[in-house]
């Protein structure tokens, strides 16, 4: 017999924005990072277990100078892709504002304290990737039209759920990079300060999807559900490029075909998106009919 997950009991959203605009009364850390010092050609810019290659026959063919070639480039396509989607969440942010019912409550104050962490997070991604030595991998008109059309059927329940896809993923990841030593010190520390932020991200997205759910009529949530599965699945296969193959000095044909038929980098992507999975479960944001998006993202086996 199968036992259902109790949905997570929603905390009060008032209590919770007050006690998050406390956390971020400290000043932001905008010079912490020193920008002029070198970054070394012969040091991981990411973890090289979690590159997309990793255990496939052309991983194998690969020399170390190659192997870290290629982290760099996924390195700048995964920050390349938290602007993307951090600049898209701001305008679901204003969004979330400009229906708000009262602009003087502090849930207002933090959605735009949040809007102020997440454009400080697109200058600092965009300053590293210049200093890694790369060029941004934007995402294609066509996803960047999917957008636009998207964005207009978005209601607070997506909005936040989508907050969620964004941050969590990617938080998972970047958590991990930061205890690695082997992996640049600037990606560990933009990784740090990014994670920082984050945190308090994701508990004000959880407390306000939760509220809003509970008030959510069944035909809307089902409506909801389908519109944030298929973006999930959009937004999330923007964090490897195409072109990062090619830029690495690889087969682009060969290696995005055994990067898709790569065991290894499976259990990555379910791995990184464990906890995300679970709440928008328990939160009744994934439903039988909203699975195989979710796992043409990646997140289910």
């Amino acid at each position: 017999m199968t036992t259902r997950r109790p949905t997570p009991r929603p905390q009060d959203p008032d209590v919770m924005a007050r006690r998050l605009l406390r956390a971020s009364a400290a000043p932001a850390p905008r010079d912490a990072i020193d920008w002029d010092t070198p970054v070394p050609d012969d040091v991981w810019f990411c973890r090289p277990e979690r590159l997309s290659l990793f255990g496939t026959p052309l991983w194998e063919e690969m020399d170390q100078k190659q192997r870290i070639e290629l982290s760099r480039h996924e390195m700048a396509s995964f920050m390349s892709a938290g602007i993307w989607t951090e600049l898209c969440l701001i305008q679901l942010l204003a969004k979330y504002m400009a229906s708000s019912r009262n602009f003087s409550d502090s849930r207002s104050h933090y959605a735009l304290t949040e809007v102020a962490d997440e454009t400080r997070h697109c200058v600092m991604f965009g300053r590293a990737i210049r200093a890694m030595g790369c060029d941004t991998y934007s995402p294609s008109p066509t996803v960047q039209r999917l957008f636009a059309v998207a964005s207009t059927l978005y209601s607070e329940l997506s909005i936040f759920a989508l907050a969620l896809v964004i941050e969590e993923v990617n938080d998972r990841l970047q958590r991990e990079i930061v205890q690695d030593e082997r992996v640049q010190p600037l990606v560990r520390e933009v990784c740090r300060l990014h994670v920082t932020e984050e945190a308090r991200h994701v508990s004000f997205a959880r407390t306000e999807l939760l509220d809003t759910a509970a008030r959510t009529s069944r035909p809307r949530l089902l409506l909801q559900r389908e519109l944030t599965a298929v973006s999930a699945f959009v937004a999330l296969a923007q964090r490897i490029h195409p072109d990062v193959y090619s830029a690495a000095g690889l087969d682009p044909v060969r290696a995005r075909r055994e990067a898709r038929g790569n065991p290894h980098y499976r259990r990555t992507l379910r791995w990184s998106g464990e906890r995300l999975i679970s709440f928008l479960t328990q939160a009744g944001m994934i439903g039988p009919w909203q699975r195989h998006w979710w796992r043409r993202a990646g997140l289910l086996p």
